[in-house]
């Protein structure tokens, strides 16, 4: 859901409406807490949750006690990732590496601490995750509020509780955009665990999903950076750069991706070694390879155009294309050719990716090649007029000059 601050902080820095992306921090502080209170039932109830589900009894109370330890992380989220991205629109990237990186070294410091030298195990482990999360969060605020963000950070404003709805509004569609992807993987893996000899196919389909995930965060880079380049150009008024800027992206992580898919159609037999020593495992993983390097070359351009989309403000129109791709077309698909065809897990994972991913990309380049990119460019100036307000600094200027 903070996603939507790539959306209206990058189109108002472009706009030059500084004042504003504090106020949208706010905002999305107050919508992002109270959905934290909403999701608070599955963190409390996580043990029933988990009985229900199926989940044995052990795994499910030790889940419980856990989940209620990692509380203070699910708060963190509210309040650190709405700040990353008011960070980044601003093109202050490094400002979040350099505290990152410091904060995994702090990390591994206090969870050995935890986990080793206080012998508090699992327990440990979560103690040490909340405390880093927001260590982040107050590290990084502290640099927003003691003037490094002048422009946009003018002090708490009771104009963030204004608008409220609408915010609600892109937040969400923001949110279940990127959720319907995240969700879609993730019952891959669900889908797999109920195939015959279970266990190989997990173990095979973990190996490649893992390599896919190092692989996409390249890709995730792209969308980030794509996201606020093309808010930053809409919001200025550049209807033709925001559209360079697209294609460039998408150029380049294209070619990362051909890279890559390479790689690991050339090291198929090999890099299965990684993870295990396993041979029916490392047969299997370079059975599934052919469909891990189509996977990631996809990779190189359905993560770009959804930053297009974020950036433009689409996030409404793609939650719509995500559901009919991955849930109407793809997991039947996958269905058919995984138990119908009695393709395995291979099957599964094919059919969801040609007829989820494949098509959802298909769809996403031709809504963004065929876009108006200067009537794109006036909508942003419209939507900032919207969602904004002057300047008060700009407005004495002009009253003293009058």
């Amino acid at each position: 859901m903070a996603s939507a601050l790539e959306t209206l902080c990058g189109q108002a820095f472009g706009a030059k409406r500084h004042h504003m992306l504090g106020i949208y921090l706010q905002r999305s502080w107050i919508v992002l807490f109270l959905c934290c209170i909403l999701l608070l039932p599955i963190y409390i109830f996580a043990s029933p949750i988990l009985k229900l589900l199926g989940q044995s009894d052990d795994v499910a109370e030790m889940s419980g006690v856990v989940s209620l330890w990692l509380l203070p992380m699910h708060f963190s989220y509210a309040f650190l990732f709405p700040l990353q991205r008011f960070l980044q629109s601003q093109l202050k990237n490094f400002v979040t590496l350099w505290v990152a990186l410091v904060v995994l070294v702090f990390h591994a410091l206090i969870s050995w601490l935890f986990v080793y030298v206080l012998d508090f195990g699992v327990v440990g482990a979560a103690i040490a995750l909340d405390i880093s999360w927001w260590v982040s969060f107050f590290v990084l605020l502290g640099y927003v509020t003691c003037g490094w963000c002048p422009l946009s950070w003018t002090g708490f404003s009771m104009e963030a509780f204004s608008d409220l709805w609408e915010f609600v509004k892109l937040s969400t569609a923001s949110g279940v955009m990127l959720c319907l992807e995240f969700w879609y993987y993730r019952i891959l893996i669900l889908m797999t665990g109920h195939l015959q000899n279970a266990t190989l196919s997990v173990d095979a389909l973990s190996i490649c999903m893992t390599m896919n995930a190092w692989e996409l965060m390249i890709h995730l880079a792209f969308f980030a950076g794509t996201g606020v380049r093309v808010s930053n150009e809409l919001g200025a008024g550049n209807g033709q750069a925001a559209k360079f800027a697209a294609k460039v992206s998408v150029a380049e992580s294209s070619l990362i991706a051909l890279f890559f898919c390479i790689l690991i159609i050339a090291f198929r037999d090999n890099f299965g070694y990684i993870f295990t020593t396993s041979s029916d495992v490392i047969q299997r993983v370079n059975q599934m390879s052919y469909i891990l390097g189509i996977t990631i070359l996809l990779n190189g351009v359905q993560p770009v155009l959804s930053g297009v989309a974020v950036g433009s403000g689409w996030q409404a129109w793609v939650a719509y294309i995500n559901l009919f791709c991955y849930y109407i077309i793809g997991l039947p698909l996958g269905f058919v050719m995984g138990w119908v065809a009695d393709l395995g897990v291979t099957g599964i994972w094919g059919g969801m990716i040609l007829g989820g991913t494949a098509v959802q990309t298909v769809i996403l380049g031709i809504m963004t090649s065929r876009r108006d990119w200067e009537k794109e460019a006036q909508k942003a100036s419209q939507r900032v007029n919207k969602w904004s307000t002057p300047n008060p600094d700009d407005q004495t200027e002009e009253q003293q000059y009058t």
